[in-house]
């Protein structure tokens, strides 16, 4: 927990206006989250955080490499980030939440500290595509050939089992279908 005591920005000190910050990811931040899809990453964050009276917004540009598992191969492959997001802190007293939004956090009056670690790692994780694999799936080189040579040979092994165990009776309804 002390690697996230970093990621703490103490904004009861700070003058009104826009004050910037600059902030490095690695393994050891990824670790801090047990069950986090990056596991590995180098990354640099830069917050330009903008006081105001009675809120602040913080606009975060996140860039660098986060290392992926390949869906296809299953090897371990780096991916280029490059994430702009905004985040807008505001104060109140009570626990209004009634316009709060993934891009408002809400802090009471007496906070004196803006906590971004989970805050990154969301950024982070929430930019990881749905469908990670190596650029061309097989023809990359960081792709690795023996895995995708081996998953092809038992699906094609599986599509002839497959047309081979057909039931007779579902062959005679396939002749209906086609007259």
């Amino acid at each position: 927990m002390k690697i996230l005591n970093q990621y703490r920005i103490p904004f009861t000190g700070l003058k009104l206006g826009k004050h910037d910050f600059e902030f490095e990811v690695n393994k050891l931040f990824f670790e801090e989250f047990e069950y986090s899809i990056v596991k590995n990453g180098d990354l640099k964050i830069s917050v330009i955080l903008d006081k105001q009276e009675s809120m602040m917004t913080a606009n975060f540009h996140i860039t660098g490499t986060i290392e992926l598992t390949c869906d296809v191969c299953l090897s371990q492959f780096l991916k280029e980030t490059d994430i702009k997001e905004r985040l807008i802190v505001k104060f109140d007293e009570e626990n209004d939440l009634s316009d709060l939004t993934d891009e408002i956090l809400v802090l009471k009056r007496n906070e004196h500290e803006l906590d971004l670690a989970s805050t990154i790692y969301e950024y982070i994780n929430l930019s990881v595509p749905y469908y990670s694999r190596c650029d061309e799936q097989g023809k990359n080189t960081s792709c690795d050939k023996v895995m995708v040579d081996k998953l092809k040979s038992l699906t094609d092994q599986k599509e002839e089992e497959e047309q081979e165990n057909t039931d007779p009776r579902w062959d005679i309804l396939k002749n209906i279908k086609n007259n």
